[in-house]
């Protein structure tokens, strides 16, 4: 039995690792299933090997560097301390036009499964008071050291204190990339870390909301669902909480993923096509998401599939439990999640403060991707809805 499977005839969640490349060797993979499984069968799952194309603009050394292997943490933080000046002098208005004076924070802490978790902070000049505490979750493949970085500046600017982590596997955490085991344990991990930070002297006492983006919405979703009580508010951008019908797997195909990723958990999809297109409106921008070096960009793990479909498939069914104020942002002519899906949870979630705003035109990476104005008006709405649940005098 021949399977091959494309992300994209599963679900569209990803983001920056919709960025595939062009791939070259093919490489075979044949195991015998447990009898119990499938009776002695062999499937054959077709893996990819990627190459990366060089980045326009760098030098030869650069391109080496963005080339290398980086399935494991310390090969990923070289690598980004290798592009940290580079990626500040990008000609983006989340670089160009950061705010001046922020202070800024790098830490790591050993999470209880023992694993390294990166860990940043932005606060705003010193004077300018703290009106509350703003966590974020990262989407799928991303990191919390690129495009997030001129997002943090410009709402710490604003008087709040900004607090990102990687999660494990993904960015400068230690874990496989691209690798997720469990969604759960991304959930716990979230919880764990931010228990932490929110007893941060400067935020003790203060209002913290938890901001989503993706597939990061998923994970603040299931956060808030963990802890009700524990957060003022969850900030949703382009939230992958649910799975349109037209884009779930037949339910023979959802079995037989879950089979495969019991065999080869950490064996790759193919990627069906890119969607770069799709997830970023401005082309120039798009073009610079190339130099985010360790996102994970490569095809999606069986494991990880699975995950993230029973992870959304856990919210929809749970959808009415979500009472925190919340904050829908999504874009219109977002094709990567649907914005359709944010009406959905927007119309079942049980919270009495609740507001949707869709944007016209704009695609998934509606705060890094679009023209600067929109990116603009995105942040300062979400401030506004902040300062508006702060006490701000």
């Amino acid at each position: 039995m021949d399977l091959r499977f494309t992300l994209t005839s599963i679900f569209r969640p990803a983001e920056l690792s919709l960025l595939h490349r062009k791939c070259e060797t093919p490489i075979f993979i044949r195991r015998k299933l447990n009898p119990k499984f499938a009776a002695k069968r062999t499937i054959q799952l077709t893996i990819m090997a990627e190459k990366k194309p060089a980045i326009e603009g760098l030098s030869d050394e650069l391109n080496a560097i963005a080339c290398q292997n980086i399935d494991f943490a310390s090969q990923r933080r070289r690598v980004r301390s290798a592009f940290v000046d580079v990626q500040q002098q990008l000609d983006h208005c989340l670089f160009k036009m950061a705010p001046a004076g922020i202070r800024t924070e790098e830490w790591y802490e050993r999470n209880s499964k023992g694993q390294e978790i990166f860990c940043k902070s932005w606060l705003p000049k010193p004077g300018v008071p703290i009106k509350g505490a703003l966590c974020f979750c990262h989407g799928y493949g991303d990191t919390c050291t690129f495009f997030f970085e001129g997002i943090a500046k410009r709402i710490s600017a604003s008087g709040y204190g900004v607090y990102a982590i990687d999660h494990p596997g993904f960015g400068l955490s230690e874990g496989l990339h691209g690798y997720v085991s469990n969604f759960d344990g991304i959930v716990d991990n979230v919880i764990e870390q931010y228990t932490k930070i929110k007893g941060r002297p400067e935020i003790r006492g203060l209002p913290c909301f938890i901001l989503g983006q993706s597939m990061g919405g998923a994970v603040a979703l299931k956060v808030h669902l963990k802890e009700p009580h524990e957060w003022d508010g969850v900030v949703l951008v382009a939230p992958m909480c649910k799975i349109a019908e037209d884009m779930k797997p037949p339910e023979p195909l959802q079995k037989v993923l879950i089979l495969l990723s019991r065999v080869l958990p950490k064996a790759k999809l193919i990627p069906k096509k890119d969607l770069a297109e799709l997830a970023f409106r401005d082309p120039t921008k798009r073009e610079l998401a190339s130099y985010n070096v360790i996102c994970y960009n490569d095809q999606t793990r069986l494991k990880t599939a699975v995950e993230l479909l029973t992870a959304t498939n856990d919210i929809e069914r749970r959808v009415e439990q979500v009472s925190a104020p919340l904050l829908i942002i999504h874009g219109a002519a977002d094709k990567v999640t649907d914005p359709l899906v944010s009406r959905f949870l927007y119309e079942k979630a049980s919270s009495k403060d609740k507001t949707l705003k869709i944007y016209e035109e704009s695609y998934h990476c509606i705060l890094e991707g679009e023209p600067d104005e929109r990116i603009f008006t995105v942040l300062d709405d979400i401030v506004a809805w902040l300062d508006s649940r702060c006490c701000v005098q």
